[in-house]
């Protein structure tokens, strides 16, 4: 397994030095060691399995982890001697709480305590029974706080942390998320039409309109124009759907496993697989953490801007109708919005240059899934193959172009180093 590249190991370094417990002015309280990234693991495995229990499309989702991974970074940045707040960098947030110089803290219990409000406050029509588990670990990370620091000092980490989540709550009231005003199909038979079998409504019809979390995240990612729309046998549109028909009535075993193997786009999963090898310290696992959830949630903001501009019809009414094989269906669901861009291409890619940026280039690992207990877990050489894999999953389910695609893992490539150029940690 390929290590941790040098700039990580770097920042590994700076993470052993770290008073984890600072007052600003006064003295050091004992604290375990500040390299300790468990609070950021422990709350990643948490959201893995409400993202199970609370589903929700991969833009929903990812909406989530923005906000949870800023909460998470600034509850801990007053802590990280070398590193910043991001705040200042953000769409639109405003002056977060400060902690007093007059006091003492332990900032993984603020992060701890964060991390439980964010996620309380996130997750919409929680259960009791979801609610019960983010207690729990709250409570079971405390536990550990308390063998080695004065109630004070965590009463005082505590508070600090759930202002910063009440905060970053407040602020994702304002990115004009609505998942709910309805949305009227162009007429037409390029535009896209409601899909079998559910033949429900367009889904994210408005959430190209919500507020990245980076300003200008998706600058320059927008590809252009599709294949323009043609029904004549010579077209390049046709030759495109030709080409999903034709894969279809000869996928094998290897091709419809991989259009089954990536349902719910989960990189945060990967992100937790990688920490518990790796092991790379607070700052590395708190950073790929933020990180990650915003280039994913920038992402899939730009990607539905982009549907809903060109309103593309899918592959399976086009083959139903104008290539009349009416009873041909797709290997998985095809989601309620139109085919182009491709959203799992898009967040994929924009995860994959994330994650490249932190661990390298070419990092081998092996991804088993945390919602697909009948699967066996899948190898790769690199985040850009696992990303090129999740495109033509696509292709091989059924439910996008082969170009669509290509030109979407170019989309979120640049969403990604867009976020990575513009975000400042140190």
């Amino acid at each position: 397994m390929k290590r941790i590249k040098q700039s990580a190991i770097v920042l590994l370094a700076c993470t052993m030095v770290i008073t984890s417990c600072t007052d600003h002015d006064g003295p050091d309280v004992p604290a375990e060691p500040a390299s300790s990234s468990e609070v950021v693991t422990s709350w990643l495995t948490m959201q893995l399995k409400l993202a199970q229990a609370i589903p929700g499309s991969p833009p929903v989702l990812a909406r989530r982890w923005a906000y949870t991974g800023v909460a998470l970074w600034e509850s801990l940045q007053p802590g990280l001697p070398g590193y910043q707040s991001i705040a200042p960098q953000l769409n639109g947030l405003p002056a977060l709480p400060q902690p007093s110089k007059s006091l003492h803290y332990y900032y993984p219990a603020s992060a701890n305590a964060a991390l439980a409000a964010i996620n309380r406050f996130m997750q919409p029509g929680i259960s009791g029974a979801n609610l019960a588990r983010i207690d729990s670990l709250e409570a079971a990370n405390l536990a550990k706080y308390q063998q080695h620091q004065q109630p004070d000092v965590l009463a005082n980490s505590i508070d600090f942390g759930k202002k910063i989540a009440a905060a970053v709550f407040e602020w994702s009231k304002t990115d004009g998320f609505d998942n709910v005003t309805p949305y009227t199909p162009l007429s037409g038979a390029a535009y896209w039409k409601p899909t079998p079998p559910a033949f429900g409504p367009a889904a994210l019809a408005n959430w190209g309109k919500v507020r990245t979390i980076v300003p200008n995240s998706d600058a320059g990612a927008d590809q252009g124009a599709p294949i323009a729309y043609s029904e004549d046998k010579s077209s390049e549109y046709y030759k495109q759907v030709l080409d999903v028909y034709n894969v279809s009535q000869s996928l094998t075993q290897e091709q419809r496993t991989i259009a089954t193997f990536w349902p719910d786009n989960s990189w945060h999963n990967v992100l937790s697989q990688v920490l518990a090898i790796e092991k790379p310290g607070l700052v590395v696992a708190a950073k790929a953490f933020t990180q990650l959830g915003i280039a994913m949630s920038d992402g899939a903001i730009s990607l539905c801007k982009g549907k809903y501009v060109y309103q593309g019809v899918r592959p399976v009414t086009y083959i139903r109708t104008v290539m009349n094989h009416p009873d041909w269906n797709t290997v998985i669901p095809t989601p309620a919005h139109p085919e182009y861009p491709s959203g799992h291409s898009v967040m994929s890619a924009a995860a994959a240059e994330v994650l490249t940026g932190i661990f390298g280039k070419n990092y081998h690992y092996t991804d088993k899934p945390y919602n697909l207990p009948s699967f066996a877990p899948r190898n790769f050489n690199s985040f850009d193959e696992a990303a090129a894999e999740a495109a033509v999953s696509r292709v091989y389910a059924g439910i996008h172009y082969r170009k669509t695609c290509e030109v979407s893992l170019l989309h979120g490539k640049t969403v990604g180093q867009n976020v990575i150029s513009k975000l400042k940690f140190k």
